[in-house]
């Protein structure tokens, strides 16, 4: 297993720490591990909120890598517009986009709790 390489150049502070920008390799691998999972935090009408940074927030205390489902947006711009305030209000990473559905990842806080081993 590999260990995610962390320092400035790139970077981005979460609540984690600094943690460097996924690469491709790194992203790919994220979104072969969320095939099986279930969107667990739902963007309605309302589009991106306190409450919803909340719920994002709360499904990343229990989990590294979520779906995020887009109910009333059909246009990518729109969703692409909400997945990356959304990365950076949370300190997450967008690992993709496949239709209605963002990936992202945050690693756990709690390095006890972390479960997934990025590839370098």
């Amino acid at each position: 297993m590999h260990q995610l390489l962390i320092n400035d150049m790139g970077s981005r502070k979460g609540l984690g720490g600094i943690m460097k920008k996924l690469t491709g390799t790194q992203a790919k691998y994220l979104r072969g591990i969320a095939h099986g999972l279930k969107a667990v935090v739902f963007i309605g009408q309302k589009g991106l909120t306190d409450a919803l940074i909340r719920s994002t927030e709360e499904a990343f205390d229990s989990h590294e890598l979520i779906k995020i489902r887009f109910i009333d947006y059909k246009e990518k711009k729109q969703k692409t517009e909400i997945a990356g305030a959304l990365e950076s209000r949370t300190g997450s990473h967008l690992a993709g986009m496949i239709g209605h559905i963002a990936i992202l990842y945050r690693q756990h806080r709690d390095p006890d709790k972390r479960r997934i081993v990025l590839p370098q």
